[in-house]
Order: structure tokens, then C-alpha cells, then sequence
């Protein structure tokens, strides 16, 4: 039965990570498809740069909510064994997974920054708070929002082990988030390292 669960888990968090909160938001209501805008990411900030910030709320809060709903699932489902916080971090990597890369969607979708951070705050706040502090403090300091996002990545898995000592299969799964998020980043890197990476604005980008 824990092994059925697991595997419920694991595919309520993927489905739920293909519905896409840019992807949704642009098509069903500005008819247009997000990634076909600025740097062609399904994601928040390109969905802000495009678009401004009204909706990007709305995208926000789709994408959070897919998060702690498959984190909770899996915490309800798994906990009847002992194991809810495995089952959060199931579904929530589910998630991301589904997030990055969505069946729904030609496997074209984002690269689950937001999903990160809300399923390190179901586990733990002092996750949340490790990430955010990181992310925030790279871009004041640099204006890049897309290395805070890696740097956050890279602390996701350090913040999981320090705050579950001995859970190690949660470890592995925080770093299959850390490098999925990290791969995901790969061309914004390159970018960087080159000089030719966007710089946070607040004012939308002009639309060709």
C-alpha cells in the first residue's frame, strides 16, 4: 500500500505541475502563449517582462497553489505511515517536475524557481527563509534575477540537509531540484558569464 501512495503522489505532483501558470494565464486569457514572448520561458519573470504585473499575480498564485496542493497530498497520503514529510517532498519535486517540463505543453515550461520555494517553505520556514534571503541579497547586489534564482538553488539542498540531519532520501530528492533548477538556468549562465543576461526592470519590455 506506502508503495501505491508513493506512486499516487508522485503522479498528482506531475500533473499538477503541467498546469503552468504563465502558460495558462496567456492563453486563456490574453490568447497569445508566453513563450512565444521575451526570452521564451514559461515562467514568472518572463511573464512579468512581457506582460507587467497585474496578471503575474494570478500566475503567482497558480503556481503556489499547485505546489502546496501536491505537497499536502502527498503529506496526507504518506503520512498514514510516518512519512508526511516525505510525501511533501515527493509531490512538491513532482511538481517542479512537471512545472519544468509539462506533457500538457510539449514538455516547454518553466523553470520552477516559485515551485522551489514554496514546497522548501511546506517543509520547512527556515528553508524558505535561507532561499529568500540568498535570492534577494543576489539580486539587490547584482540586478540579475536569474543568479539569485541559482544561488537559492544551490542553497535549496544544504537548507534540506541541515534541517532533516539523517533523512537521505530527501537529501537526494533536494538535489535533483537543486540541478534540475541549475540545467534549467544553463543559457542564463552562459548569458552572464558573457555580459548579454536581462537586468530586473519593473517596466514591461516592449512586445515585437
Amino acid at each position: 500500500m506506502f508503495w501505491l501512495f508513493l506512486v499516487l503522489t508522485a503522479a498528482a505532483g506531475y500533473l499538477l505541475g503541467n498546469l503552468n501558470g504563465a502558460i495558462l494565464v496567456s492563453k486563456l486569457l490574453l490568447r497569445e502563449d508566453v513563450r512565444t514572448h521575451g526570452s521564451g520561458n514559461a515562467g514568472l519573470t518572463n511573464f512579468f517582462r512581457s506582460y507587467g504585473g497585474a496578471k503575474t499575480l494570478l500566475v503567482l498564485a497558480i503556481d503556489v497553489g499547485k505546489t502546496l496542493a501536491a505537497a499536502f497530498l502527498g503529506a496526507w497520503l504518506l503520512g498514514r505511515f510516518g512519512m508526511a514529510d516525505l510525501g511533501e517532498m515527493v509531490g512538491g519535486t513532482a511538481t517542479i517536475l512537471g512545472h519544468m517540463f509539462p506533457a500538457a505543453f510539449q514538455f516547454r515550461g518553466g523553470k520552477g524557481i516559485l515551485c522551489g520555494a514554496t514546497l522548501g517553505g511546506v517543509l520547512d520556514w527556515r528553508i524558505l527563509a535561507a532561499l529568500l534571503a540568498v535570492f534577494l541579497i543576489a539580486v539587490v547586489l547584482t540586478r540579475y534575477v536569474s543568479l539569485g534564482s541559482c544561488l537559492g538553488a544551490v542553497v535549496f539542498t544544504p537548507a534540506v540537509a541541515l534541517c532533516y540531519p539523517g533523512r537521505y532520501l530527501l537529501w537526494v530528492l533536494a538535489l535533483a531540484v537543486s540541478l534540475g533548477a541549475l540545467y534549467m538556468h544553463r543559457g542564463n549562465l552562459s548569458r552572464i558569464v558573457h555580459g548579454t543576461e536581462s537586468k530586473l526592470s519593473f517596466h514591461r519590455k516592449p512586445r515585437q
